[in-house]
């Protein structure tokens, strides 16, 4: 029986019981999920999703003094109180080694969330591309690709990388069966880019809206981090305790 693969293009367009018994790939290309794997490289203990600000700093208060940093934004920028923002630059080694980051972001925690009744959820990227691959592949369950989008709006960047999964999962054969959300991200995926390359998938992350949104706001070089295939080979996955930890570097 063929495997089946789901893209989700909004948390609201899914009922959290969809993702039951599946792996959910979590995809927020513009920022968190391309922030969190950064953070998770440089040896963070761990990453708590949070729904709310309040959730957040109740996340610090319930650490012990200077073990736990707050992170992410609200409208692209960095929330007052916070530590961090959204931006991989701000998760340095020298700053979350060892540290657990409370994290809340404006649309990718809030897919992530949504996506807590699959068996397994991974965080996907540009910048963890074949690991994550490489994860989906060893492994039988439905997969849902979770976009997380921007303010209720389907974005690009987030089916582009649906897109480029689904084509490298599926490979040229017919193991797999696409609903017509996976066939509409993989045509996107064939008309922008179709190369795994950081020459061709920067501007492409530059036209979408998330980019447009990136560069207004002045973070244009974090497009230009978020689309270094496979430049932090880490797969991140959100643990029993609903804690994202990496599970493995692929070398």
């Amino acid at each position: 029986m063929n495997r089946s693969i789901h893209v989700h293009l909004l948390p609201s367009l899914f009922e959290p019981s969809e993702v039951r018994g599946g792996v959910a790939v979590i995809v927020d290309i513009l920022r968190a999920s391309t922030t969190i794997i950064h953070a998770l490289a440089n040896d963070a203990a761990g990453v708590v999703p949070c729904g709310t600000v309040d959730e957040a700093f109740a996340v610090r208060e319930s650490f012990a003094a200077d073990t736990c940093l707050l992170g992410g934004e609200r409208g692209g920028i960095r929330i007052d109180g916070f530590d961090l923002s959204n931006s991989p630059d701000d998760y340095a080694k020298s700053v979350v080694q060892g540290k657990t980051i409370g994290f809340t972001t404006t649309n990718g925690t809030k897919a992530l969330l949504c996506s807590d009744q699959a068996e397994e959820i991974l965080i996907g990227a540009f910048v963890n591309f074949s690991a994550v691959l490489q994860r989906l592949a060893a492994q039988s369950k439905p997969i849902h690709i979770v976009c997380a989008g921007t303010d209720g709006v389907i974005t690009g960047e987030d089916v582009l990388f649906a897109g480029a999964l689904i084509t490298a999962l599926n490979n040229g054969d017919s193991d797999f069966e696409i609903d017509d959300a996976g066939v509409i991200a993989a045509n996107h995926w064939r008309q922008e880019c179709c190369e795994l390359s950081s020459l061709k998938i920067e501007p492409a992350l530059r036209r979408a809206q998330g980019g447009r949104n990136l560069i207004r706001l002045g973070y244009d070089k974090d497009i230009g981090t978020a689309s270094m295939v496979d430049s932090v080979p880490v797969v991140g996955f959100v643990d029993d305790d609903r804690v994202i930890r990496r599970c493995e570097i692929v070398t």
